[in-house]
């Protein structure tokens, strides 16, 4: 049952992310979830090895759609150059 929980979460920070980022980013379901999941994890280990926050605070949802912007950005610059 996490596994559900982790994809319905990735999913929810990635459209959030992709509203928020400006652009069109030409991405299907699955790698917005990706990109939700990954953000998560990026501000899971970046936020809590910074001490800005701890394991289970609200702000965790905010820092996951923070890390999926910049997932985002990254992902777009790539596709840019290639």
């Amino acid at each position: 049952m996490d596994i559900v929980w982790v994809i319905l979460i990735g999913l929810v920070v990635g459209l959030v992310a992709r509203l928020l980022k400006p652009g069109n980013d030409g991405m299907g379901f699955i790698m917005t979830i990706l990109v939700g999941i990954g953000g998560a994890l990026l501000a899971t280990y970046a936020g809590q090895a910074m001490g800005m926050y701890q394991a289970g605070e609200k702000a965790g949802f905010i820092g996951a759609v923070v890390g999926a912007i910049v997932l985002l950005i990254g992902i777009s610059s790539v596709r840019s150059r290639g």
